[in-house]
């Protein structure tokens, strides 16, 4: 089975599920977004990269395009909602029409809930979440028939120590879906695609061999995922092949959520005592 960062580009080109589609995808200048920008070019979409990094936003942007898609850079803060309302008129200016919405863009904060204070919460709350709803809410406005995919994680279903409010927010966030996908039916479908460990910059960039085997050792499917993995997901749901799947959650985490237990939660009989 051929990944898209492993697979030439002339194997990727005949997958054209989104000709003709306009695509925005938050969070695209690096990661995740990033790969699943590329993914719906290669398929056939025009799409808006956006983030805070022109740089990133146009090395983005030239992959997309050597893969045989367009795209266009956008800058947009997703804690700004001016720079939301604009990001949507801009697709518009740019590619007269919009299709699909991938909300993508994330942060996070290593905090307990004991320990997190307001500005950890405003800045994962406005980010991962409200940006979510404002950026769906403008989509909507521009869509006819069209789709939406929002990314969560596997932190939805189960979680870690001190990854709050990260993790509450990707709960809620599959909560936000199954709402969007009552009010915003029967035009525009609303799904979730839940990641599990992803290898990119933020998440595995500082780990060495052992490390990476380690959390290998741990998934069913004897890897970690790659953004592609992702993309592939995000690219079913966002294609008329998915068109009646509404209001799903998706996990794409190599069955990591399929065990019971591991090593990294604390032990709480030693809590008790101390």
């Amino acid at each position: 089975m051929t990944s898209l960062d492993s697979a030439p580009i002339d194997d990727l080109r005949p997958r054209r599920r989104h000709e003709n589609t306009v695509a925005v995808v938050t969070g695209s200048t690096r990661g995740i977004g990033a790969g699943v920008a590329k993914r719906l070019a290669a398929e056939g979409a025009r799409v808006v990269v956006t983030g805070r990094s022109e740089d990133a936003g146009a090395e983005t942007v030239a992959a997309a395009e050597d893969l045989g898609g367009e795209a266009v850079f956008v800058r947009a803060d997703m804690r700004d909602p001016d720079d939301i309302a604009a990001l949507f008129e801009a697709t518009v200016d740019a590619f007269g029409r919009l299709d699909v919405l991938v909300n993508n863009a994330g942060v996070e904060t290593y905090t307990a809930a004991d320990e997190a204070d307001m500005d950890d919460w405003e800045f994962v709350l406005e980010t991962d979440f409200r940006s979510y709803w404002l950026c769906a809410k403008h989509a909507r406005e521009h869509m006819g028939e069209g789709a939406i995919v929002n990314m969560s994680s596997n932190h939805a279903f189960a979680t870690t120590p001190s990854i709050f409010p990260y993790n509450a927010v990707k709960a809620g966030i599959n909560g936000m879906t199954r709402s969007m996908a009552i009010d915003f039916g029967p035009e525009v479908r609303v799904n979730t695609v839940n990641p599990g460990w992803v290898a990119i910059d933020r998440t595995t960039g500082d780990m060495d061999e052992q490390r990476r085997e380690e959390l290998a050792s741990i998934h069913p499917t004897g890897r970690i995922g790659v953004p592609s993995d992702v993309a592939a997901a995000v690219a079913f749901l966002a294609s008329d092949e998915a068109g009646f799947i509404t209001g799903a959650s998706l996990t794409v985490d190599g069955g990591r959520s399929a065990v019971l237990q591991d090593d990294f939660l604390p032990d709480y009989r030693e809590r008790r005592e101390e």
